[in-house]
């Protein structure tokens, strides 16, 4: 295709969707990380599920709806594009993925090279266990608040002899000194327990959990007002999980709960968050084989890209 015939899609990201490889957005590949101030990571690795596992495929297939998201936020006015260099840089992809502890050690290898080449990650996962190898590179000089978007506070502890599966990222990180817990809000948290206290931890080291009945009453901008009360003016990490959509909207996921956020609540809720200073992001949990009209992962990249225009927005005020 000539690009003297048609000049307007000299941008590769402005061609016909269905045109070229799917990287995250249509951005350049870029695994040397080269060049690049936000880079868009997978990570492919769902070895701390405790029930359905399968989003071990979901950054691919996240890339792959992603061609359907265009270059400008038509609601705030963002274009991430034009503000910073964004790349896909490939995947944080695990060579021992039999071995949960290797694994995220692994992870962590990779994202310390993301933030050794002063590159903000927004990584795609993969389960949420993900999220502790991350806070590991990221957080080396001091703990960093958060806000934590999903069904689940993720604050557990042992589960069938590990400490380390995807519905306890954030106690470990808490432990380890990278997680302030009272700059960190959890909304959306629901569903059926087996234990009453199971979400203990995140009440007792400070967190500040938003239940999805508190955040049905108080509406997205209380909500909002609350996460900056929360989080104040330090650096943040925001932490989406798929499941907290309601079924409806994403069933395609590990440990689905109904009665959860719509999509554009969610969207609501992450551009509500563009005036803090974000260090990083991710959106995990997307498993594409329980949903095979690819809808959950078409949410996911809608997501994915909220994430980048905020994230593009920090940036560019610390520029």
């Amino acid at each position: 295709m000539s690009d003297k015939k048609f000049p307007e899609f000299a941008n590769p990201m402005a061609r016909p969707k269905y045109v070229g490889i799917p990287t995250f957005f249509r951005a350049p590949w870029k695994e040397d990380m080269q060049d690049v101030d936000i880079g868009i990571i997978g990570v492919p690795f769902d070895g701390g599920v405790t029930n359905r596992p399968g989003s071990r495929h979901g950054p691919r297939e996240v890339r792959n709806q992603s061609t359907l998201v265009r270059m400008i936020n038509q609601a705030t006015g963002v274009a991430p594009f034009e503000t910073c260099r964004v790349a896909d840089i490939g995947d944080a992809w695990v060579p021992a993925p039999f071995e949960l502890t290797a694994s995220h050690n692994a992870i962590q290898d990779t994202f310390e090279q993301v933030v050794k080449n002063n590159i903000v990650p927004i990584a795609v996962g993969g389960d949420h266990s993900v999220s502790l190898p991350i806070f590991r590179a990221l957080a080396k000089n001091g703990p960093i608040g958060m806000v934590h978007i999903d069904a689940h506070c993720d604050t557990g502890d042992d589960y069938m002899g590990s400490k380390f599966h995807h519905g306890a990222p954030f106690s470990r990180a808490v432990e380890e000194g990278l997680l302030d817990p009272k700059r960190t809000i959890q909304i959306g948290i629901r569903g059926t327990v087996n234990d009453r206290n199971l979400w203990k931890f995140s009440h007792d080291s400070g967190m500040r959990v938003m239940y999805m009945e508190e955040f049905y009453k108080l509406g997205v901008d209380k909500a909002l007002a609350e996460a900056r009360r929360v989080v104040g003016d330090g650096p943040v990490y925001i932490s989406f999980d798929i499941d907290s959509l309601d079924p409806a909207f994403a069933p395609g996921t590990g440990t689905p709960e109904v009665g959860g956020l719509t999509s554009l609540e969610a969207q609501l809720l992450i551009r509500g968050c563009g005036q803090m200073d974000i260090v990083g992001a991710d959106m995990v949990e997307v498993a594409p084989s329980f949903d095979p009209s690819g809808s959950t992962a078409m949410v996911g990249a809608n997501i994915l890209f909220e994430l980048l225009c905020v994230t593009s927005e920090a940036f560019a005020r610390r520029q």
